[in-house]
């Protein structure tokens, strides 16, 4: 007999939802997978809460060990940005959990289309703030994507998904994956390239009316530079990558774009807009001033 497509998928998805009967949490929906692990949300009876719940897809010794491995990296990783990981187990057919805490909110790619650019580079700024603490703890994520990144209702971001972390299997997601990601040893620039693709999606999400091109050309260069093919081009690390787009923020120049007279000047006049519409208003009541009186 043959099965229809949905009731053979419905069939492995049941084949894959694991035995938590011996634990304190009672499994309540799938919200993800990948091709390593399927999470779960979960209700921990202990402390009544709800969890995420991480299992390995198959009873594989080398996923066991990613999951293991991601466990330890998350563990070392206390920060607003990083959600924490409270156990670490095997079930009895084998597969190896993680549980970690809950990630309320929107993906990045959902949560910034509604933002203005303004908006959507502050969020970048956390991301990277959260990125350069890793780097400063020698861990590298090398998965990087909008689709790790989630943007809580206050606004909090929180990186997903570090199970690349510390290993050497190629990963990556294409359109995010540094070309050298391949290589045995990848350095903190592969993070760099994978933080300028994501900011290129917030660059070009559908133009603001009062955000033009030339405006965002500066924007356009730190993407370049941070996907630059050649490791060496790119920004050291997160902290340097979003030391420039600050500069951009706070109307200054631009590391990684030469700007021309008439660029400058532009900038100047956005970020000193006020002081110069005052002088030329005092300047207009000053010529009016001398006309009446003549």
């Amino acid at each position: 007999m043959n099965l229809p497509d949905a009731a053979i998928a419905r069939l492995r998805r049941l084949d894959d939802r694991p035995d938590f009967g011996g634990t304190r949490y009672d499994l309540l929906e799938e919200i993800g997978r990948g091709g390593m692990g399927i999470v779960f949300r979960a209700h921990d009876r202990d402390l009544d809460r709800d969890v995420a719940v991480k299992v390995t897809a198959w009873q594989t010794e080398s996923d066991a060990a990613r999951l293991r491995r991601e466990a330890r990296t998350l563990a070392s990783l206390e920060h607003a940005g990083i959600v924490p990981v409270h156990e670490a187990g095997r079930l009895p057919d084998g597969r190896v959990f993680l549980v970690m805490g809950l990630a309320r909110g929107e993906r990045l790619d959902a949560h910034t289309r509604r933002l203005p650019l303004a908006d959507r580079l502050r969020v970048f700024d956390r991301i990277c703030d959260t990125v350069a603490f890793a780097h400063a703890r020698g861990v590298i994520h090398r998965d990087l994507k909008p689709a790790n990144i989630m943007v809580g209702t206050f606004g909090q971001v929180l990186i997903l998904d570090w199970g690349l972390a510390g290993g050497s299997e190629p990963g990556g997601t294409e359109g995010y994956m540094a070309p050298e990601q391949s290589t045995p040893r990848p350095d903190a620039r592969v993070d760099v390239y994978a933080l300028g693709a994501i900011l290129r999606d917030l660059v070009d999400v559908p133009a603001e009316p009062d955000v033009s091109i030339a405006t965002i050309r500066p924007l356009r260069s730190i993407v370049a530079r941070a996907t630059s093919a050649d490791p060496g081009a790119r920004y050291a690390d997160a902290t340097e990558l979003a030391a420039d787009v600050r500069r951009f923020t706070d109307g200054r120049a631009v590391a990684a774009h030469r700007e021309t007279a008439l660029e400058r000047a532009g900038r100047l006049a956005r970020v000193y807009r006020t002081p110069i519409v005052l002088v030329l208003t005092y300047l207009a009541v000053r010529v009016l001033l001398l006309f009446w009186s003549s």
